[in-house]
Protein backbone atom coordinates (compact mmCIF):
# COMPACT_ATOMS: atom_id res chain seq x y z
CA UNK A 1 0.00 0.00 0.00
CA UNK A 2 3.17 2.36 0.62
CA UNK A 3 4.04 2.71 -3.08
CA UNK A 4 0.65 3.54 -4.31
CA UNK A 5 0.40 6.18 -1.26
CA UNK A 6 3.62 7.58 -2.80
CA UNK A 7 3.03 7.23 -6.37
CA UNK A 8 -0.47 9.51 -5.66
CA UNK A 9 1.53 12.03 -3.64
CA UNK A 10 4.31 12.69 -6.56
CA UNK A 11 1.27 12.61 -9.04
CA UNK A 12 -0.55 15.39 -7.32
CA UNK A 13 2.18 17.53 -6.71
CA UNK A 14 3.04 17.35 -10.35
CA UNK A 15 -0.55 18.25 -11.09
CA UNK A 16 -0.80 20.81 -8.86
CA UNK A 17 2.62 22.17 -10.55
CA UNK A 18 1.78 21.85 -13.98
CA UNK A 19 -1.59 23.41 -13.19
CA UNK A 20 -0.16 26.61 -11.52
CA UNK A 21 2.55 27.00 -14.30
CA UNK A 22 -0.45 26.63 -16.66
CA UNK A 23 -3.01 28.00 -15.22
CA UNK A 24 -5.92 25.47 -15.57
CA UNK A 25 -7.76 25.76 -12.40
CA UNK A 26 -9.06 22.36 -13.50
CA UNK A 27 -5.71 20.55 -13.07
CA UNK A 28 -5.16 22.03 -9.87
CA UNK A 29 -8.34 20.31 -8.42
CA UNK A 30 -7.66 17.02 -10.03
CA UNK A 31 -4.20 17.14 -8.34
CA UNK A 32 -5.32 18.42 -4.67
CA UNK A 33 -7.98 14.83 -5.25
CA UNK A 34 -5.16 12.78 -5.40
CA UNK A 35 -3.67 14.57 -2.75
CA UNK A 36 -6.60 14.23 -0.41
CA UNK A 37 -7.07 10.25 -1.38
CA UNK A 38 -3.52 9.94 -0.81
CA UNK A 39 -3.91 11.24 2.75
CA UNK A 40 -6.64 9.18 3.64
CA UNK A 41 -5.45 5.96 2.48
CA UNK A 42 -2.21 6.91 4.64
CA UNK A 43 -4.82 7.19 7.82
CA UNK A 44 -7.19 3.85 6.74
CA UNK A 45 -4.31 2.05 6.16
CA UNK A 46 -1.85 3.07 8.87
CA UNK A 47 -0.05 -0.38 9.78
Amino acid sequence: MRPRIISLTIGAAVLVTAGALAEWWWLIGIGVWMLIAAFLLEMIYRP
